[in-house]
């Protein structure tokens, strides 16, 4: 053959390393109808268990924590974050995960990073009870650089159309609980890179026995298992993911229109790693609660006289739980009162 241009994607290497990924997609759910190699995953939806089975679709990626796990090779971590801020997502709704197709696109493929990130992935879902069916693998040398992965996946959740929880429910004088977050989650990066690149000291902090990188890359909390068994109790009005944005603008996405979320600040058991990101960085404290989780994960509204029981359950799930708001008439605004306590 002659000496022209060769094609710089290495097919036998994809092969290769899809052949790895086998393994993790391995499953004995008798819903997946087929194995890794056909052009499209077999899903049964039957299910008798629901009268009105409605789907719940959502698709996510992790934002810009992958430049920091790709740096410090923590690529495992932020595949747990994607899936776990996937979940949250979905069982908002009330709904039950059933299962996630991913999306890993690289500068070049590199085998162990790849199955490293499928793994993750994979057992990311098997933690949950719900199953990666498959996905793409795409190497796009010239469009991303060589160690560069972008990352996204999808999931499909189910609920009985009477079981959806959305907010519409909520009434005055129900209660607002926070499940406490793992960390920093998805959320708030960009600024947490430009401390680390402005501020490099802080990386010298610690926050309790972790290095200020390990909390950073704290993976995502999933709270399906510690919230799944409250769900036909008809206890629960709402729930929110506290993603970008913060409480005020996440949990307003459940009000009903004539209704108010009134939340006290002084409540918050803010977590170390945020109360050093705002002394290092001199962040203002409306920029870190529309920034940040502040240590608040997820809400859940519910019923007053359901607190303790919500609670309870949460944290026999091992989850910190805590009231920090009550619902009250209004025009579906978070209001924050009180003081937050930023002392370390």
């Amino acid at each position: 053959m002659g000496n022209g241009l060769k094609y710089d994607v290495n097919i036998d290497l994809a092969n290769e390393t899809k052949k790895a990924m086998a393994d993790a997609l391995e499953t004995n759910n008798k819903r997946v109808l087929n194995k890794i190699g056909a052009f499209s995953s077999l899903y049964d939806i039957k299910f008798d268990e629901y009268k009105e089975p409605v789907l719940v679709l959502k698709t996510e990626e992790p934002g810009s924590k992958q430049l920091i796990a790709a740096q410090y090779d923590k690529l495992e971590n932020v595949s747990y974050d994607m899936i776990n801020h996937l979940i949250n997502d979905c069982i908002v709704m009330g709904a039950k995960p059933l299962t996630v197709q991913d999306a890993i696109i690289c500068g070049k493929m590199e085998k162990t990073a790849i199955n490293k990130i499928v793994h993750a992935i994979s057992d990311a879902c098997k933690a949950q009870g719900c199953v990666l069916t498959g996905g793409e693998t795409s190497e796009q040398p010239g469009v991303l650089q060589d160690g560069t992965y972008i990352l996204t996946s999808s999931i499909v959740g189910i609920v009985d159309k009477d079981k959806i929880i959305d907010g519409s429910k909520i009434e005055e004088g129900d209660a607002v609980i926070s499940l406490e977050s793992s960390g920093i989650h998805t959320n708030g990066y960009t600024l947490v890179r430009k401390i680390m690149k402005e501020y490099p000291e802080v990386l010298d902090r610690k926050v309790g026995d972790k290095t200020f990188v390990e909390a950073v890359l704290e993976p995502h909390r999933c709270y399906y298992t510690a919230i799944k068994d409250l769900f036909d109790k008809g206890i629960i009005t709402g729930l929110a993911h506290i993603t970008g944005g913060g409480i005020c603008e996440n949990l307003n996405r459940i009000l009903p229109k004539d209704l108010n979320a009134e939340i006290d600040a002084s409540k918050y058991q803010i977590l170390d790693i945020f109360k050093i990101i705002k002394e290092v960085g001199n962040v203002d404290e409306k920029e870190m609660l529309r920034t940040f989780n502040l240590g608040v994960g997820l809400t859940v509204v519910c019923k007053k006289e359901a607190v303790s029981e919500v609670i309870n359950h949460v944290k026999q799930n091992g989850i910190n739980a805590y009231k920090i708001g009550t619902i009250t008439k209004g025009n579906k605004q978070v209001m924050v009162s009180g003081e937050f306590d930023w002392n370390l």
